[in-house]
């Protein structure tokens, strides 16, 4: 009866330690299951940047007072608005056309630009081009906007010429106002001060 009973007393202590053997590796692939779900949920929950909406041949008009002050062409838009630093963006390029007291009109145009919707800049990048309604042109890899104090501004280069040729050029930025009244240029490595030849 003992050797039965030892027998017995073996077989529970063999399937005692199955049995945990079964439920550790049960917990461990809970485990490890778990995690690997966890890690597809964080991947989730990164927000990725879909725009609210897109729009083709885009034509916005910003007035003052019932006055146009400026206006905004893009063959392409989308619209970021949904993002907690709202822009909309301009994968195609744009137009921009902005207009003095006066009613002149000068022209911008770049391959890629954003409007960051709080802030009204607009960050004009590749091949940017603004051309004034007197003939001045600025050209620069990138230009800054801000419309609400009408301030242009870059901090790389740029030329700025004329119909007399180059009259500035920079490495290291130049900032403006919109009627190119008022400039501060940084860093000039070339200068021409055109003379008239009733002024020799």
């Amino acid at each position: 009866m003992e050797a039965f009973e030892f027998q017995v007393y073996k077989m529970k202590q063999h399937t005692k330690h199955i049995l945990q053997f079964i439920v550790t590796a049960f917990a461990v692939t809970l485990f490890f299951s778990c995690q690997d779900n966890y890690s597809e949920i964080q991947k989730l929950s990164y927000s990725k940047r879909f725009p609210v909406g897109e729009a083709e041949n885009m034509f916005l008009v910003y007035t003052d007072s019932g006055k146009v002050k400026s206006t905004l062409r893009s063959p392409y838009n989308k619209d970021f608005s949904n993002q907690q630093f709202p822009f909309m963006e301009f994968p195609n390029g744009i137009i921009l056309e902005f207009f003095d007291e006066q009613n002149n009109k000068s022209v911008v145009t770049s391959d890629y630009a954003i409007l960051y919707s709080d802030t009204r800049l607009v960050d004009l990048q590749g091949n940017v081009v603004l051309t004034t309604h007197d003939g001045n042109v600025l050209e620069a890899p990138q230009l800054y906007w801000d419309q609400d104090k009408e301030w242009i501004f870059t901090e790389g280069k740029f030329k700025w010429s004329n119909e007399y040729g180059v009259l500035l050029q920079g490495t290291n930025g130049i900032d403006f106002n919109r009627d190119l009244t008022i400039i501060d240029a940084h860093e000039i490595y070339d200068s021409t001060i055109p003379i008239d030849e009733k002024d020799k």
